[in-house]
């Protein structure tokens, strides 16, 4: 009998009087919160106003985890559209299964949407909630724990990890100690968190560099790990599926950092859409730039072009 190994939880399960309280939920839950204070710090830092970062949440974070949803049931059909499956079994959210790569990409429609609203540049945003969302992967990881999900090979480290009967697919080996997936992940996570926040400040990036950095660190890690993983998933040419996208998208993030760290070598002025230029021909003061008028000389008019963005 081993005497070393991580233990999963007994229950991932509390009852608040007819309420359930989920292990799952409440670790993505915490990495939403935790994504939107660390972006709505690094917004102000970058010239923005507060709540800025929340009022896109509000369309980001719903889009996100449907897109999520979307993704796993899409590319792990067989527990809903198989033999035996079951298809409202797709609903049920809160037993796991949110994959990154939907989520990304239909949060960032949900993002795009309330930056147009808000008045402020996507790649901004972008920019600025890069390391909140890898911080907040990391903290959802934990709820494969308390789920009893996604563990990796059988190993006899002694950092393996405990899983019951219960939560073994039948094809899987019944040696009850397997590798921490959502453990190492985690870490990683953590590990691109520490990067972007280092290399955005040291190298000033700017126009969703901050993003495609972020990106390309995890497809990196997430290969290796779907490596490890054992639980059920489509394969193509002997590859898991997700380890296909993750070199697809690292091939993607690479190539749009690069041109962006081209095109852009310093970062956005400012995160709010620039104002409506003055109309071509309209003189606004004789005075130059910068220089203070002459004694005596009437003040230069006031051009009133409408209004600006939208800086509530």
């Amino acid at each position: 009998m081993r005497s070393a190994y991580i233990p999963s939880p007994s229950q991932g399960v509390w009852h608040l009087g007819p309420f359930p309280i989920r292990g799952y939920a409440m670790c993505i839950t915490l990495g939403i919160v935790i994504a939107i204070l660390l972006g709505e710090r690094r917004l102000v830092a970058r010239g923005g106003e507060r709540g800025g970062i929340t009022d896109v949440a509000f369309w980001a974070v719903p889009f996100g985890i449907a897109g999520g949803r979307l993704y796993h049931v899409i590319t792990t059909p067989e527990p809903y559209w198989g033999h035996g499956g079951h298809p409202w079994r797709s609903l049920e959210i809160w037993k796991g299964g949110l994959g990154i790569w939907g989520a990304v990409a239909l949060g960032g429609l949900g993002a795009y949407i309330g930056c147009r609203r808000r008045g402020l540049l996507t790649p901004v945003v972008a920019d600025v909630v890069a390391p909140g969302i890898v911080l907040a992967q990391a903290t959802g990881r934990w709820g494969n724990w308390f789920n009893q999900e996604l563990y990796g090979r059988p190993t006899t480290l002694p950092w393996g990890l405990r899983i019951d009967a219960a939560h073994r697919p039948e094809n899987t080996p019944n040696v009850g100690v397997y590798q921490p997936t959502f453990l190492y992940e985690s870490l990683w996570c953590l590990g691109i968190a520490v990067l972007v926040l280092w290399a955005d400040r040291r190298f000033r990036l700017g126009h969703s560099q901050v993003f495609w950095l972020y990106v390309a660190a995890y497809t990196v890690g997430r290969a290796w790990i779907e490596w490890l993983r054992v639980d059920d998933a489509e394969h193509i040419l002997g590859l898991r599926l997700n380890d296909w996208m993750s070199l697809i998208v690292f091939i993607g993030s690479v190539t749009a950092f690069v041109l962006s760290r081209r095109r852009h070598p310093t970062r956005e002025a400012q995160p709010y859409r620039v104002p409506k230029p003055v109309p071509d021909g309209l003189v606004t003061s004789s005075v130059g730039a910068g220089d203070p008028p002459a004694l005596g000389a009437p003040l230069p008019p006031v051009i009133d072009d409408g209004p600006g963005p939208d800086l509530r």
